[in-house]
């Protein structure tokens, strides 16, 4: 139909009819393209109303979008999120649904917020605990224990094994990672009732890392933020007590 009435003003207008109804068929073209983003904007924000994937007021994190912050505005069209820098980002409603995003509605609803990191120990600092740290770990309120019952059965396994080679020692990487577990789990601000734990993943170029893993009973950013750097402090400044050392790198030339 376009290109027919562009046909027609060129023959009235006298105009080349080539070039009449080459723009014709680009403009013809432009609107068709238009009305197809707007029916699948519209079709999407259908989805969306109807599904409720998020609600105004939800945390949404979309990196393609450049969105992280709160949903402020939703229509049949487009979503708007405040960023947490205050920008606005407006995503449309096709994105919402054939992209991926992350609503962290869930989190905010649970008892916890995730706290997932590790520190690296160096591995060269990682060694058989000698008698003299031994009693000076016993001294501590929560390895006492810990280090009663774990020499008791190690003594038991050790008298049926003579050589030296098929014996159990503590370690010093062991006795931190078991403090590090008690210790979290005394903490009133974590959330004991989910999952936590202190482990070991795959050694690299960068030492040993001991993942700390664990859910803040205060889900809040600023509370969180603030309890988790509160734990590392201690990780940090605490792991010398059992002459191991972080992993990092030395700035002494060559």
């Amino acid at each position: 139909v376009v290109v027919l009435c562009g046909a027609t003003i060129a023959q009235e207008s006298g105009l080349p009819v080539g070039s009449v109804v080459a723009s014709a068929g680009l403009i013809g073209l432009t609107i068709s393209l238009a009305a197809q983003d707007m029916a699948k904007n519209f079709f999407s924000g259908v989805v969306i109303l109807l599904d409720k994937p998020f609600s105004i007021g939800d945390w949404i994190t979309m990196a393609d979008a450049g969105a992280d912050g709160t949903v402020m505005d939703i229509n049949l069209t487009t979503v708007k999120v405040r960023n947490w820098d205050m920008t606005i980002t407006t995503i449309p409603t096709y994105k919402l649904v054939s992209d991926s995003f992350v609503n962290w509605r869930g989190m905010a609803e649970s008892q916890g917020r995730r706290i997932k990191r590790s520190i690296y120990i160096d591995v060269t600092s990682i060694h058989y605990l000698t008698p003299e740290e031994i009693d000076s770990l016993a001294q501590s309120d929560l390895l006492k224990d810990y280090i009663r019952d774990k020499q008791a059965e190690l003594q038991a396994y050790n008298a049926q094994h003579e050589n030296p080679l098929d014996q159990l020692r503590l370690t010093n990487i062991g006795a931190f990672r078991e403090y590090l577990e008690l210790w979290l789990a005394h903490r009133p601000d974590i959330n004991t009732q989910m999952t936590h734990m202190v482990r070991q993943l795959q050694s690299g170029p960068t030492g040993l890392p001991l993942e700390i893993y664990c859910f803040s009973a205060q889900q809040e950013w600023v509370r969180y933020e603030q309890i988790q750097s509160d734990i590392f402090d201690h990780v940090l400044a605490i792991v010398g007590q059992f002459n191991l050392r972080i992993f990092q790198y030395s700035d002494a030339p060559d």
